[in-house]
């Protein structure tokens, strides 16, 4: 493994407490959500939805909706980072530029939508399932590729999601599944917490 990236892993703190003085421009903003769309998902459909909350008017109404946290208006920026329901609806679409870039066959890309639309139409809760996944997969690269950055994270769930799909005029199939804080921490912030021990969450099969 890189050291780098191993150096990263261990180093990731939760942060909570920001310096409200310290912004991330734009082009950083879409930085990290551009890396963190270089994230998996089933049949590479690409079920997430990213709303980065950059103004002190957005941010109010974001921390009226998480339970008046005070890292969501001290952070530079939150994330909210949603699984979309029903991508399988938009596969070939999604699917053409991997088509037609010689990646995937067209005849693989048929048996992709085929499939997904057998198992995904009608069945809303691996709708969910499958959009849950695909956003956390996709929040937890936007984490890696800030502290690559040099920008602090904290993952959160404490939020009323519907409150927030409201707030922000979010689609119905657009979930809200998790807020991404990023910024400058202080140095306030705990240190990264120990971890259970290998022997109590790992079997080998």
């Amino acid at each position: 493994m890189s050291n780098a990236i191993k150096q990263l892993i261990e180093s990731r703190v939760s942060t909570g407490r920001y310096d409200p003085a310290r912004r991330l421009s734009e082009a950083e903003v879409s930085e990290l959500v551009r890396l963190a769309t270089r994230a998996p998902s089933a049949f590479n459909v690409q079920n997430w939805k990213f709303v980065a909350v950059c103004s002190p008017e957005a941010k109010a109404r974001l921390r009226a909706a998480a339970f008046d946290q005070p890292q969501i208006e001290d952070a530079a920026v939150t994330f909210i980072v949603c699984g979309t329901l029903g991508a399988h609806k938009d596969m070939p679409r999604v699917l053409q530029p991997s088509v037609d870039a010689g990646i995937v066959p067209q005849t693989v890309a048929d048996g992709w939508v085929e499939m997904a639309t057998a198992s995904h139409d009608g069945n809303p809760q691996l709708q969910r399932d499958e959009a849950f996944r695909s956003a956390s997969l996709a929040a937890m690269t936007l984490m890696l590729a800030a502290e690559g950055m040099g920008v602090s994270t904290g993952a959160m769930s404490g939020f009323d999601a519907q409150a927030v799909a409201a707030a922000f005029e979010l689609d119905a199939s657009e979930v809200p599944v998790m807020l991404v804080t990023a910024g400058y921490g202080l140095a306030t912030n705990w240190p990264q917490k120990p971890r259970r021990p290998l022997q109590e969450v790992m079997t080998v099969a």
